[in-house]
């Protein structure tokens, strides 16, 4: 056989591989992207509870703006299933939850699949009532009786003992979704800061020792979380950092946390509650760990 036979005969064969991978019998020249779906679980402070627009005002109190919206958007998931849901508990990832005003939302579990390649969860603070310890704390004049000296009567801080009881919680809530959704990615979102040290009375009617010391339980929530999160192979997304200076007690504009009276000018009806900027800032940190 000549030479140009054999060169011609060797232009045909890669032709052909060309085109059988091209079709997809031999090595694939791209592979296909991974679809993406994102499932968000969580309490009021990732449901963005009454912070317009809602998607789900009368049983969740659900935000179309909250960070699993804005999130889902900017890195275009294919999926989202937002299950977040005002009030929610721990109990409520396993059992239905009766709507805030009517209607049911499911298992919160229930959302996630073998195919879920995001999981975000914020939980915990109405497990051990948070915001109740927040109102409780309230004096309206600048003298009274201090919540930390009632919730520390006898040497026994009340709220740091059911706090660190709660954490092993953590660990079971990555273990079950991880048992539902093997191959996701499981980033569990802390709480922000509320309230500066030493509080801003009257603006937000606390005593200074007791600002701190709803601030340190929170704190102590979060430092909770993040271990739970480190021990069982989740991410931990610290947002207490990042929220330092857009606490309650900064004006209208730059806080991200509202305080007992909430400003619509922030796009706010929720005490105690992300804003419309809280809910938006906390997508650069989860950002950060993708």
């Amino acid at each position: 056989m000549t030479g140009s036979r054999w060169a011609r005969l060797a232009r045909i064969a890669a032709v052909a591989g060309t085109a059988l991978t091209l079709v997809g019998i031999g090595t694939p020249a791209l592979a296909a992207p991974e679809r993406q779906v994102y499932v968000a679980m969580g309490d009021s402070f990732s449901a963005g509870s009454v912070v317009l627009p809602q998607s789900d005002l009368l049983t969740c109190a659900r935000s179309a703006i909250n960070y699993a919206g804005l999130l889902a958007k900017q890195i275009k998931v294919d999926v989202l299933r937002d299950v977040t849901c005002g009030a929610a508990t721990t109990n409520h990832f396993v059992n239905p939850q009766p709507g805030i005003i009517s209607g049911t939302n499911p298992p919160q579990y229930d959302a996630l699949s073998a195919d879920t390649t995001l999981v975000t969860v914020g939980i915990g603070g109405n497990d051990i009532g948070l915001v109740g310890l927040a109102t409780s704390c309230v004096n309206l004049l600048p003298v009274g009786t201090s919540c930390k000296a009632t919730n520390t009567a006898g040497g026994v801080d009340k709220y740091a003992t059911r706090i660190d009881a709660f954490a092993p919680t953590y660990g079971t809530v990555i273990a079950k979704i991880r048992e539902r959704a093997p191959q996701a990615k499981i980033l569990m979102v802390g709480y922000p800061t509320g309230i500066k040290p030493g509080g801003c009375w009257p603006l937000v009617p606390v005593l200074p020792q007791d600002a701190d010391y709803i601030q340190g339980n929170i704190d102590r929530l979060n430092a909770r979380m993040s271990e739970q999160a480190a021990r069982h192979g989740a991410t931990y997304v610290d947002i207490r950092i990042p929220s330092i200076g857009h606490d309650a007690c900064r004006p209208i504009g730059v806080k991200w946390i509202e305080g007992l009276i909430p400003s619509v000018v922030n796009n706010s009806f929720a005490p105690l509650h992300p804003n419309a900027a809280g809910l938006a800032a906390v997508v650069p940190s989860i950002r950060k760990v993708l």
